[in-house]
């Protein structure tokens, strides 16, 4: 088993690094932006485009905060020319997007030239601009159809998924170089299906279980057809979201059990199947209840561990954990706190409890704490134990902080305070993980633009540049102006 933490106290890096020095990232190092159809593009149902998961489940009743919804969103499917020509201006050299699969393929049926269109376009602008095009297939949008047939814990649906990929990816391979299937699978199915957070809003522990493994299901099909047409400069890959839990109290057997349980139904039971071809014994033991070996068929673990080119990060913090003070009813399904710092239901069913213990270090508007450390703790056992004995570089593909911004009369928000100062901690603690041996190829800061947040709405803002809607005027933030410096020079500068 992969070696845990052995700390419950504030790591020496978790409230920042040393921002004295000026540090120099090597030629060739990415800095980018990443964004999401969904909280993006709007035009929900113009040119072809029908309901994915998130339209019906933006309908149910306190589903989303004020019952904000993704119609409009960013309106960046009328305004994309002008949002990469911003890009563009902000010197950044590659945007991660993702291609809505209810707009190619309305209702998973046939193809949807206008939808395809519109990527195609968003390509070539960004190509005419010298910025790459990095193509997510999967940002959490399935077709509602689908999921009137049981969504991700249908195992047709991986199938499904890798249809969709492989066309997607014959259409436009000859401009995409960079292709990741899957965004943050944990969310997709454990926050999706067990926590109620995410679309469809359910909280059933087998159906988050079956979802997981078809979700890695759908990205090894995929993988593999994709792999049968690709040529040799195209690099394909999926994206994780990871925490980094740490017992409340390391000498406690049962706080470090609890950071054992997160660590496993967290980041482990996707990295073994997709690295080592096979589930950790003791997530099965875990999750033994809800059922997750039973959807284990054939050679499914040898289609999911399709080789990759390269791992995308996505790391906002990391959380501390301890388990129950009082032995619980033994019916209770055991709750823990999820990378949105939110207690969730989880699949982990039993008769312990894990909770999240707090630690004395500044938060974001989302409450999460902010704990750049996290990331070169991170970022170095990834490369210790999964990514560096496979040789694949690391890339991260999101990181990001929501602040209550405050916008003055031409609507410009000074975030140099926070957004700013957590850009620049987590890239000094990405320097410093390259600095001990982490492969980091790129850096892509989320987001882009202020947009649709899932079930918060429209009442947080990740971008670093302002969205005003009421007139969908882009403003670019402090955040903006100084990321663009260091984009354009590769040089994170010293701050006193």
């Amino acid at each position: 088993m992969t070696e845990l933490p052995t700390t419950g106290t504030p790591h020496p890096l978790a409230a920042g690094l040393d921002s004295t020095r000026t540090l120099e990232f090597p030629p060739g190092f990415r800095f980018g932006s990443a964004t999401a159809a969904f909280q993006i593009e709007g035009a929900a149902h113009e040119e072809g485009r029908e309901d994915s998961i998130w339209d019906a489940f933006c309908r149910v009743p306190g589903a989303v905060f004020e019952g904000h919804d993704g119609s409009v969103a960013a309106d960046h499917y009328h305004r994309m020319p002008q949002d990469v020509a911003l890009m563009a201006e902000l010197g950044l050299d590659t945007y991660r997007f993702s291609t809505s699969w209810a707009r190619i393929k309305p209702g998973d049926r046939t193809l949807n030239p206008k939808g395809l269109d519109f990527y195609s376009r968003l390509v070539d602008e960004l190509l005419g601009r010298g910025i790459a095009p990095w193509l997510t297939l999967y940002h959490w949008d399935l077709p509602q159809a689908l999921q009137e047939r049981g969504g991700w814990a249908n195992r047709d649906t991986a199938y499904r998924f890798a249809d969709y990929a492989l066309e997607v990816f014959e259409h436009l391979k000859d401009r995409v170089t960079d292709w990741t299937t899957l965004n943050e699978p944990w969310c997709s199915s454990f926050l999706s299906y067990a926590g109620g957070e995410h679309a469809p809003g359910h909280t059933n522990p087998e159906e988050a279980v079956a979802a997981a493994h078809h979700l890695l299901l759908g990205h090894g099909l995929a993988s593999g057809a994709m792999r049968e047409v690709a040529d040799k400069e195209h690099r394909l890959g999926i994206t994780l979201n990871f925490t980094v839990a740490d017992p409340a109290n390391p000498a406690n057997a049962v706080d470090v059990d609890a950071a054992r349980r997160i660590d496993g139904a967290f980041n482990r039971i996707f990295l073994d199947p997709i690295f080592r071809g096979q589930y950790p014994t003791d997530v099965l033991e875990d999750m033994a209840e809800a059922g997750l070996e039973r959807h284990i068929r054939g050679n499914d673990l040898e289609v999911i561990a399709a080789p990759i080119d390269v791992l995308g990060v996505n790391y906002y913090n990391g959380e501390l954990v301890a388990g129950p003070t009082t032995p619980p009813a033994p019916d209770e399904s055991l709750v823990f706190a999820s990378d949105r710092g939110l207690p969730r239901r989880s699949p982990i069913v039993g008769s312990e409890r894990v909770g999240r213990a707090w630690r004395d270090l500044p938060r974001t508007a989302m409450g999460w704490e902010v704990q750049p450390g996290g990331l070169e703790r991170l970022l170095l056992r990834l490369e210790e134990h999964y990514t560096g004995p496979a040789g694949i570089p690391m890339v991260i593909t999101e990181n990001g902080a929501a602040y209550d911004d405050v916008a003055d009369e031409a609507g410009f928000v000074d975030d140099s305070g926070d957004r700013l100062s957590f850009i620049d901690a987590h890239l000094r603690a990405t320097h410093r993980a390259m600095e001990q041996g982490a492969d980091v190829r790129g850096y892509l800061v989320w987001s882009l633009m202020d947009n649709f947040e899932w079930s918060f709405g429209y009442d947080k803002r990740f971008g670093i540049v302002r969205v005003d809607y009421d007139t969908q005027a882009r403003i670019p933030k402090a955040s903006a102006k100084w990321y663009a410096q260091v984009a354009a020079s590769h040089r994170l500068p010293a701050r006193r």
